[in-house]
């Protein structure tokens, strides 16, 4: 079942998620209803506050090229266990902030642990795209925004839209 998606500001977007003590088939349904969403939005990630649901649990699917098969990735829990001192800087959107766009610097290549959706340990290393958005959706789980890496003036810049965009919104 498709989700609706907050809009910044929503003070669910900087709260920091608690860990998911165990799966059940609620947690499941929920990992299977965020893929629903972010594909249909469409996106390569989301995380769980973005639904207004404040668990650990992202979804991602970094494959973008046309040859590529699809690579749904559901982590309950992620957590970097280590990351690269090389830099990449992508330009990075959110589906909680749609249509803004900026550059952020981000660690090239991370080792990110997570339980999957069968409970089961996994750890696999992620570099350029999949690192970036790994990075961003587990930024999500600690209450932090991509726009949080800005100045402060094109941060409240992107804010003041948004908030026009969830009046304009509201007024149908």
């Amino acid at each position: 079942m498709k989700r609706p998606i907050l809009i910044h500001p929503d003070p669910r977007l900087k709260k920091v998620c608690a860990e998911v003590p165990d799966l059940t088939d609620a947690m499941r349904t929920l990992a299977d209803d965020m893929l629903e969403t972010m594909y249909a939005a469409p996106g390569v990630g989301l995380a769980a506050p973005q639904i207004g649901v404040l668990d650990r649990l992202i979804v991602l699917d970094c494959a973008k090229e046309d040859e590529e098969s699809p690579r749904p990735l559901v982590m309950f829990n992620p957590k970097i266990v280590s990351a690269s001192d090389e830099t990449n800087v992508y330009e990075e959107g959110c589906l909680s902030i749609p249509d803004q766009y900026a550059e952020v610097t981000r660690p090239k290549v991370v080792e990110v642990e997570w339980m999957n959706r069968d409970g089961n340990a996994e750890r696999e290393t992620f570099d350029g795209l999949w690192a970036t958005c790994v990075q961003h959706e587990i930024d999500h789980l600690d209450g932090k925004l991509f726009i949080d890496y800005l100045k402060p003036l094109k941060r409240q810049m992107i804010t003041r839209k948004m908030q026009k965009l969830k009046r304009e919104r509201a007024r149908g």
